[in-house]
């Protein structure tokens, strides 16, 4: 404890705060103390003592003597040249790897003292004019070095941006070349690079405001991004999955029901190639404007006439759709007299209409 010295908490200009830690305690050696500054260089050793019944974890850290001329603390001379660290409220990782980065560092080694023509106990506390201009030139160094690392994240940031942006072009690449001769492993991982990569500009309130502006970018947007999707769907798609792949392409900036709402509803006003439908059951839809209810008409009859009948989940496994559309697909070609139902206690199953076509 004779390595400590009395001071406020004032930081001096060459001085900044790393890291505090509440909930410890000070051990001088075996024995508890208080909790007093040391100066950094005298540390020659620490060691880490993990957790264990009843007992907090602990950091012993080891000192070399003592410089002649310390300002006082709380003891002349300790028997221990070393102290404990126990850390009640845990947080004795972090604290420790900051620790040692600034032991690494070894910053005092680069600071240069000032002269000082003042000296003596309480020195440290009196800065005066030339300690505040020295305060004012620290703080003005450390915002300039904050500046440069923050345009260096910046860089960093751009320089992924492009490497994201060539590997979509290489993927879309791969699978142009490989049509019709690509696994469905392959797909399945291109797919998952591509749906990662998500939306590069969301449309959000921040950018476009809260009114017609907004509803209407992010409208245009909206069909942008689910075009190709609902070519892959069949050209239909229910408004929830929409709202799971699009949020999820979004990242953080994620839409509310309600917005996404409003934003398909614009579709038709904006004469784009997406069109929100509701069935008569209610189920909300984002369709292809190509999307031809005839053609989704014709292809379930020729299937029920191949399979001579089908329920929903069949038709779903058949198609590879959610069971809510294979569903609704059934309901609309039963009401173009395509098929009839048989509703039973074992559910809903659908046959062809053979009453319109024999």
């Amino acid at each position: 404890m004779d390595r400590f010295e009395w001071v406020d908490f004032s930081l001096q200009p060459e001085e900044s705060n790393v890291i505090s830690q509440t909930g410890v305690a000070l051990y001088d050696g075996p024995a508890k103390s208080r909790v007093l500054a040391v100066p950094l260089s005298l540390v020659v050793l620490t060691e880490e003592q993990p957790s264990g019944f009843a007992k907090s974890a602990k950091i012993a850290v080891h000192f070399q003597k003592a410089n002649s001329g310390k300002a006082p603390g709380p003891v002349a001379s300790s028997q221990h040249d070393y102290i404990r660290l126990s850390f009640r409220n845990s947080g004795e990782v972090e604290f420790y790897r900051f620790f040692m980065e600034q032991l690494r560092e070894r910053r005092w080694e680069k600071i240069v003292p000032p002269a000082d023509p003042v000296s003596g106990v309480g020195a440290r506390n009196r800065p005066g004019i030339m300690g505040i201009e020295r305060s004012i030139q620290h703080k003005q160094r450390n915002m300039d070095m904050n500046i440069s690392q923050s345009f260096k994240d910046l860089r960093m940031l751009m320089e992924k941006a492009k490497e994201m942006v060539q590997l979509s072009k290489t993927i879309s690449t791969k699978i142009r070349e490989k049509q019709g001769d690509i696994t469905e492993d392959e797909t399945v991982k291109f797919k998952s690079y591509l749906l990662s990569m998500g939306i590069a500009d969301p449309v959000t309130r921040e950018t476009h405001g809260s009114g017609d502006k907004y509803f209407t970018e992010l409208a245009r947007q909206l069909a942008a991004v689910l075009e190709k999707p609902l070519q892959e769907c069949g050209g239909i798609m229910t408004l929830s999955d929409v709202y799971c792949r699009v949020n999820r392409a979004r990242g953080m900036e994620l839409l509310s029901p309600e917005d996404l709402l409003n934003a398909c509803e614009m579709f038709e006003f904006l004469k784009l190639p997406v069109r929100l439908k509701t069935f008569d059951s209610g189920v909300m839809v984002l369709q292809l404007l190509s999307h031809s209810e005839e053609e989704v008409v014709k292809q379930t009859q020729i299937l029920l006439e191949d399979k001579e009948s089908l329920t929903a989940e069949e038709l779903a496994q058949q198609l590879g759709l959610s069971v809510i559309l294979a569903k609704e697909r059934l309901l609309l070609t039963e009401k173009m007299s395509k098929a009839c139902r048989d509703e039973t206690v074992e559910g809903l199953r659908f046959y062809p209409n053979y009453f319109v076509t024999k």
